[in-house]
């Protein structure tokens, strides 16, 4: 009761009025790390459909969306996603000066995890909606690939 007063009056007056300005300027690099994530992952679609239509390899294909299983756990393919949430250890010595945020280290690296996490995701979900063994006629697979692109992206 004696530091409750106290401390509503401290965030009120010192907290409150930049937060909505402190979390726009979090939310550029995170959401362009977000977007780079996005990016890659329709770059390695591209990459699987644009192979398969050179090749009418369905095997091949199997083996292209296999690999697609791995790429969160890719760190060379990750890295331009991770360096886009790097800008925050800049954003938040400001942070860390004027409100004592400590632990930058850990806000990055939690927000590295989560956009592994979503490309995990985005993987998981587009081998789901895409089995190449159901895929009976190769002239529609590609197109096939194309809608099960975009409803990931989605």
């Amino acid at each position: 009761a004696t530091v409750s007063e106290p401390a509503q009056k401290c965030c009120i007056e010192n907290i409150q009025p930049f937060l909505t300005s402190i979390l726009e300027e979090l939310m550029g690099p995170v959401s362009s790390g977000f977007a780079e994530v996005r990016s890659l992952f329709d770059r390695e679609v591209n990459d699987i459909i644009q192979d398969f239509q050179k090749t009418n390899d369905i095997t091949k294909l199997k083996e292209n969306v296999d690999q697609l299983v791995n790429l969160p756990f890719n760190s060379v393919k990750m890295e331009p996603c991770y360096l886009k949430v790097n800008l925050l250890q800049e954003l938040l010595q400001d942070l860390k000066s004027r409100f004592k945020v400590y632990h930058i280290d850990f806000v990055i690296q939690r927000t590295q995890n989560f956009m592994q996490e979503l490309m995990e995701n985005a993987v998981y979900t587009f081998e789901q909606l895409f089995s190449p063994s159901h895929q009976a006629d190769s002239a529609k697979v590609a197109s096939t690939l194309e809608k099960v692109k975009l409803r990931v992206l989605k």
